[in-house]
Parts: structure tokens; sequence; C-alpha cells
């Protein structure tokens, strides 16, 4: 999901820095590492902002024509961008998920939603795009109308998040304007009809009929996991239905031989109601590694993390337990990696991407929200970075999660 900074915004963040400065330090619950140390960075590679998808149509013509960070839309092409969800691939390759385009239902109606491959070259610093495939509905399966004549699916339609691959080689994609649950073949065509999450809309529903939405704009399924042995999904809201806790997120269990969610629910509870998650994959039968980040790009950052999520709540306060693996804004870089001494950052606003690699390493991807986030360097566009960050020790995965 994109959050865009205001002038108003920054200098609410410049305030609560100065009464920062001035009270005592409040209890930090994201500083328990549970035994994990600094991470290290291990590797680190780019994609240019301004990549764009070949001999494909026009895009951000709703933008205006005003230079956003140095760029001017509408934009030549279909742009690379807004990697929202990774999907490993068994030669090296990854299959990642562009989210809706520009950050709006509206201004999103000519960015076509795709799904690109695309290869990291860490001794290069460099990330190829091999090709990929967009999303479609043929068969007329979706309910409501959409954008495009041709079914071509849009940034007006659906905002994709998140997405994992089933064993049968489709496709299930996480929505956040329903929130809806897409499953889509291997050339990107819907198999079945979007599947609706029972009693939780968000403005954007398109069945919402007038009715009062209770969850919150694009705060839908921003990550999803699917269960080592093949049968389940979890898929996990961004935002706080009506009337739960403040700060508290749903979980949901979604039986794939069923297509139907289960009774099982868990919560994640987020350090601050006013943080996000950015992803979730599963590591076991029980635990989960969930991104969680604050609004914030660039020195303001203050919150991109890694959490160890257990659904076997330990500590009995209702929620998954936390254990914090990462932190994406001190990794140790004693490689010089990063170009940027002996710690390395990953500042930007929403980072939605984790891969597990192997048992100790992840793979970590920033949504650089094309054109709008300057997280590395203020007025320029974001690239898409793909780094790989080693733990100071084992998950414990379960092995079919990173074969």
């Amino acid at each position: 999901m994109r959050r865009f900074l205001s002038s108003a915004a920054l200098l609410t963040c410049a305030g609560a820095l100065v009464a920062g400065l001035a009270a005592p330090a409040a209890a930090d619950p994201g500083r328990d590492r549970g035994g994990y140390g600094r991470a290290t960075l291990t590797g680190f590679a780019a994609l240019p902002a301004e990549t764009y998808v070949p001999d494909s149509e026009q895009s951000g013509a709703r933008l205006g024509t005003n230079p956003v960070n140095g760029i001017t839309p509408p934009f030549p092409g279909q742009p690379v961008q807004g990697f929202s969800g990774i999907v490993r691939r068994d030669d090296g390759t990854f299959d990642v998920l562009s989210d809706n385009g520009f950050g709006a239902k509206d201004n999103s109606a000519d960015f076509l939603l795709r799904v690109h491959r695309i290869k990291p070259d860490f001794a290069g610093r460099t990330v190829e795009v091999l090709g990929g495939f967009g999303l479609s509905d043929p068969r007329g399966l979706v309910p409501f109308p959409l954008t495009r004549a041709d079914r071509k699916l849009t940034g007006a339609d659906f905002d994709v998040e998140s997405i994992v691959r089933a064993q049968d080689g489709t496709y299930w994609i996480g929505d956040e304007f329903g929130p809806f649950l897409l499953h889509a073949d291997r050339e990107g065509r819907l198999l079945d009809a979007p599947v609706e999450l029972p009693g939780v809309r968000a403005p954007e529903n398109p069945g919402l009929g007038g009715a009062t939405p209770n969850l919150g704009r694009s705060k839908g399924f921003e990550g999803m996991a699917r269960s080592v042995d093949g049968r389940r999904l979890y898929p996990l809201l961004e935002g706080t239905v009506a009337g739960d806790p403040a700060g508290t997120l749903r979980m949901y269990e979604f039986d794939l031989r069923r297509r139907a969610y289960t009774e099982r629910r868990w919560t994640y509870r987020l350090d601050d109601p006013a943080h996000a998650i950015g992803d979730a994959i599963t590591v076991d039968r029980h635990r989960f590694l969930v991104i969680e980040r604050d609004n914030l790009q660039g020195d303001a950052a203050k919150v991109k993390r890694i959490y160890l999520a257990d659904t076997r709540d330990r500590d009995g306060d209702g929620a998954l337990d936390k254990t914090l693996v990462a932190d994406l804004l001190d990794l140790a870089d004693p490689r010089g990696l990063g170009g940027s001494g002996a710690t390395f950052r990953f500042p930007f606003q929403t980072i939605e991407d984790v891969v597990i690699l192997d048992d100790r390493t992840l793979g970590v991807l920033d949504d650089n929200n094309f054109p709008f986030s300057s997280g590395r360097t203020p007025g320029r566009p974001d690239d898409n970075e793909f780094i790989t960050v080693r733990l100071t020790r084992g998950l414990g995965a379960d092995p079919r999660v990173h074969r």
C-alpha cells in the first residue's frame, strides 16, 4: 500500500522528534531481538526507477503534467515498479508483483496489473527483467464492471499486494480494494471469481452499495503466506477492522481445497497503531516472517523491521508472539556493499517483499511507489532495490520454504 507524505505530515514528524528529545525514552517493543543480534547486508542489486515494460502502453495520464521527483507524467510505457509481493522460483529467478500503479483507484486506470520475472545479479549489482505476464479476466469471472473492454485488469479494478504460488503452479493474489483473493493461472488469467472476505469490506469494494465500510481505504491483504504443506493460505490485513483494538491486524486461514475461509483467525499487534505491515511469509507450521514499518522515508524513517511471529502465543496476550530478527535501518555492512559506510539503511517508505533464501538469509525488496518515493536520494525517484540479509543465527525454518 502507498502512503505519500504531505508537508503537514513532515511538520508533525519534526515536532514529534523535538518532543522526543525532551521526553524520557519509552519502552520499545521492537528492541527485544530475542537472541538475534545485528543482521548483516550480504548482497545489493538495483533496477533503475525508469524501467518500462518493452513496447507497452503509455501510463500515468491521470497524474497531471507536473514533474514528480524529476519525472514528468504521462510515462512512455508501463513502469516495472511497485513490487508488493515475491515468489521464489527454482532457477535463481523470482516472480514479483506490481501493485495497483500510482497509489489510488482514481489515478491508476491506465496501469496494467502485472507479474514480472526478475533475476538479481549481486556481483554486478543489477536486476534483470526477463519478462512476465499481465493479469486478465477473459472468462468474465469478475462480477462487476472492469475498466477495460478487453478485460485486462488495471489498478482501478484491484490493488494487488501479495502473491503465492500453489502446488499446481497457479497463483493466489491478495487484493486491498475488496479485500479479495484472486486465483490466476500461469499466464495471469483468472480461474475463479474474486473471493470476498466475509464480514469485512473496504471503501473501494464495488459491492458496498452505500453501506458503511469497516476497513480503511486500501487496508486489505498486504501480506499472504502459504502453509508449508500447500493446503492453506494465511492472508494478513494491513488495517484494523472497525471495532477491533487499535493497531491489531487480523490474519485469516483459507482452505485451498474447499475454496473457503476456515473459522481459525489470529491477531498481529503492531508496535504502534500508526505502523503498517509490508509482507508476511511462512517459516514453518506455526511461524511467519512479517515486515513492519512506519510511514516515513529517508533520514526520517525510524521503523523498518522484520519480525518472527508465532501463532502459539506463549505469553498469553492474545496476539502473535513477535521476535525481531532484522532491523533494516541498522544492518552491518563490513564489505561496504551499500556504499554508505559500515552501516546500511533500507530507508524506504514502503518495504513490501521478503523471501527466505536459506535458513539464515533473507531477500528483501522495496516498493518504490514510482515516481513518488524518494527515500534513498531526496528529489530522485527510488530504484527497485533487492538486498540479501544474513541473520545472526538460523530461523529453524521448515526446509520446504527455501528449497
